[in-house]
């Protein structure tokens, strides 16, 4: 095969469907943006879930002197001084437990007032409204349920809590949007495809009167083929160095600078660029290998050498 006349005839082909190798570029690079985009927001994900499962606690809230008229579970009164002692000594014989800190009414009280110091309700509440808790750390958070198992319904218990639920809405929210991503992603793709078929195809009766002769004086299928294959991976490959640059420039001005969401929640464990470089190679890969499988098979269907 002549490296040179594949390669014209790719020229020849690029410059006579300029228009629509330009719509095929774009539909790829905007397709794989989405589907790095929608691999970096799953591993974004679950890099949070480590960092924050990691660090939250099981929270056993006891009973006090307000409770009883509220709370059917706290109707014997506050917890007493032998109820805390038994509580926090069969935490501490639970294998699962890793640490178990008691929390007093007094330091409730401060920590509310260090996080909800701007709010109206912080400036009427008092020291004694404040619940006396355990926070229990896990060796797995997953055992969540062994601990509320075993201490939910004690007398002086008035509720545990696992703070992982504060957290799952969030994931729950990004789950969702990376759904959404991967939904408009698959549009995309679909739309792709379509352009790089009719693409192939103009291309190809644009230049029936080539083909024709090639294959009278015995050119075989795949010498036929490679030029419109060529074409329309070479496009494919453009769109997916593009997506390559739209998921750079993304991770720089949505974490680094410009928004600099690295700056603003500081307490986010955000991916880095190694993991955002790991997917390049993929994205280029889908690129090259997408568009010359759909002319493939278009071609054999239209040119039916």
């Amino acid at each position: 095969m002549r490296a040179q006349f594949v390669l014209s005839e790719i020229g020849v082909g690029l410059r006579r469907n300029l228009t629509m190798t330009f719509a095929v570029i774009v539909s790829v690079a905007l397709s794989l943006a989405l589907f790095g985009g929608a691999l970096l927001m799953r591993e974004q994900v679950s890099t949070m879930k480590d960092y924050w499962y990691d660090k939250v606690n099981v929270s056993i809230f006891l009973c006090n002197k307000n409770d009883a008229a509220t709370s059917p579970k706290c109707a014997k009164g506050a917890v007493t001084a032998q109820q805390k002692e038994q509580i926090e000594a069969d935490l501490k014989k639970m294998d699962i437990v890793e640490k178990v800190i008691h929390e007093s009414t007094d330091e409730a009280y401060k920590h509310y007032k260090e996080q909800y110091s701007d709010t109206a309700i912080a400036s009427v509440i008092t020291p004694d409204q404040m619940q006396e808790s355990f926070r229990v750390k896990l060796h797995d958070p997953e055992k969540y349920k062994v601990v509320a198992t075993a201490f939910a319904g004690r007398d002086g218990v008035e509720s545990v809590q696992d703070q992982r639920n504060i957290l799952q809405n969030l994931f729950d929210l990004m789950n969702g949007m990376n759904i959404a991503a991967l939904g408009v992603m698959g549009l995309m793709l679909v739309i792709a495809l379509m352009l790089i078929v009719n693409t192939v195809r103009v291309s190809a009766f644009s230049r029936r009167r080539e083909t024709g002769i090639m294959r009278l004086v015995g050119a075989s299928s795949f010498y036929i083929q490679m030029p419109f294959i060529m074409e329309a991976a070479f496009a494919g490959l453009l769109g997916g160095a593009v997506a390559c640059v739209m998921l750079l420039v993304g991770r720089y001005f949505l974490i680094d600078h410009g928004i600099a969401l690295a700056e603003k929640m500081q307490l986010v464990n955000f991916i880095g660029w190694d993991a955002v470089l790991a997917k390049l190679p993929l994205v280029l890969a889908i690129g090259l290998l997408m568009p010359a499988l759909a002319a493939f098979v278009a071609l054999r269907k239209y040119l039916k050498v």
